[in-house]
């Protein structure tokens, strides 16, 4: 058959017609779109689980646990500290040992608020020696400290947790109702409240209804009357947030000052619409 034939040149062109389907078959990829597209996929579900192990950080982060310092040896007796901590910080403080019986004893209960109230305000150990009760004062900070030092030591595996505030609890709606708070707080004075070692007055801050701070702006000055307020009035204050109300108990020792105190402050609430 010549080269130029008619049914040669057809086979000739049919073998090459296969030839190059062949050709093109032999290059389709491996792997079809689904397979793509789970390859694809794998990196995102592994990133997906990096975000969540354990179950979120959230609940890890926060808490609050009590942290107590050792035992202060002072002249008049032991002086220990226990310390509520939440989020890193202090948000109470208490000596669940200091001196008893006596004047050590009635210094203690005087100064002993105080020095509570300090601590939440300072946060650390660097707080003021209350004048009268220099040796409970000087084991209160030693006890301090070394509850400080157990939280922070306590505390560096988790970290410091974000979220709920050091003075207040967590919970759904806490956010909303400090933004409430913050927005209707208000700062309320009492009249003076004359006694016979001079004018106590109390102001308060009312914060949604509720006493959230309270105040001697006004109480007796110098000599033995002065010493008796320093003491007195820091736990007059503490016990008017805490009883939310004029009913509170007399110090000892500052009978004239107490009374003032909650006549002061009864004005204050009155004015407060409490």
């Amino acid at each position: 058959m010549r080269k130029s034939h008619p049914i040669r040149r057809a086979v000739l062109a049919g073998a090459a017609t296969v030839s190059g389907i062949v050709l093109l078959l032999s290059l389709k990829p491996a792997s079809d779109p689904a397979s793509a597209s789970a390859a694809g996929a794998a990196p995102q579900r592994t990133a997906a689980a990096q975000e969540s192990p354990q179950g979120g950080s959230g609940a890890q982060r926060t808490g609050t646990r009590s942290v107590t310092g050792d035992v202060a040896r002072t002249q008049y007796g032991d002086v220990q500290v226990r310390l509520t901590v939440s989020d890193g910080r202090i948000t109470a403080a208490e000596a669940v040992r200091a001196p008893q019986g006596g004047v050590s004893g009635q210094k203690s209960e005087l100064a002993v608020p105080r020095l509570n109230q300090e601590a939440v305000t300072a946060q650390s150990a660097n707080i003021d020696t209350v004048s009268g009760a220099t040796y409970t004062s000087g084991g209160y900070k030693k006890s301090l400290q070394s509850a400080l030092d157990k939280a922070k030591a306590g505390g560096s595996a988790s970290g410091p947790a974000s979220g709920s505030s050091s003075g207040a609890p967590s919970g759904s709606s806490s956010s909303g109702a400090a933004g409430s708070g913050a927005a209707q707080a208000r700062t309320v004075t009492g009249e003076a409240a004359q006694t016979d070692y001079g004018p106590v007055q109390v102001r308060i801050t009312v914060s949604n209804g509720r006493i959230t701070k309270a105040e001697a702006v006004r109480a007796p000055q110098g000599g033995v009357s002065g010493q008796k307020s320093e003491l007195a009035v820091p736990r007059l204050n503490q016990e008017a947030v805490t009883a939310q109300s004029a009913n509170i108990d007399t110090i000892s020792g500052a009978t004239y000052t107490s009374g003032g105190y909650k006549k002061s402050l009864q004005s204050a609430l009155d004015k407060a619409g409490g």
